[in-house]
């Protein structure tokens, strides 16, 4: 846990860990390596998803690599709290495309007593930061920021670059409609 966790780790307490970064940085790699880990360790662990994405499965959070891990399909963050009663471990992808209140959720449930773990884009398409993980960078006890590589020069990547012409802030997609580019070769599409 050591390299997740540069401080102490916290004991008989709950706590909020945020994996943020841009499209293919591994957010959900590390999320389910994580989670994994709380499992070999005995610990009880629920996993949740929003509806919206069901780019690889229903019933799995599946990185682009193809590692899954079981999931719960949720359309509210109300769910979450309800089907969470019994876990030690919360995790949470694509935080992103909660409502708001997924804050207040995520502060419940670490409240609880339970490790809270989220993952999700943290800017969205234009590089403008993506509600509500700004708010949950604000209350975490321990941040992830994940880089990629970009894929015109090489560097390291933290912005997602859409390659098809939409307005709508949210377009659920993979490598078909995004790809991973750094500060100099990121540009917004023309609307």
């Amino acid at each position: 846990m050591s390299e997740s966790f540069p401080h102490s780790v916290p004991k008989d307490i709950g706590w909020i860990e945020v994996i943020a970064g841009c499209m293919f940085s591994g957010k959900t790699e590390e999320l389910i390596r994580r989670l994994r880990r709380a499992k070999i360790a005995k610990q009880s662990v629920m996993v949740f998803k929003p509806t919206i994405d069901n780019r690889y499965s229903e019933s799995e959070i599946v990185s682009h690599n193809e590692q899954a891990l079981p999931s719960k399909l949720v359309t509210s963050t109300q769910e979450i709290l309800e089907l969470a009663k019994d876990a030690k471990v919360i995790g949470i992808d694509e935080v992103q495309f909660f409502s708001p209140d997924i804050v207040d959720v995520c502060n419940k449930l670490a409240n609880q007593g339970k490790r809270v773990i989220v993952a999700g884009l943290d800017q969205d398409y234009k590089g403008i930061p993506f509600e509500p993980v700004p708010q949950l960078l604000a209350i975490a006890e321990y941040i992830t920021k994940t880089l990629a590589i970009c894929v015109e020069c090489g560097n390291p990547a933290d912005k997602t670059q859409r390659k098809v012409v939409s307005s709508e802030r949210v377009l659920v997609g993979a490598s078909n409609l995004y790809e991973a580019r750094c500060r100099r070769c990121h540009f917004i599409p023309s609307e």
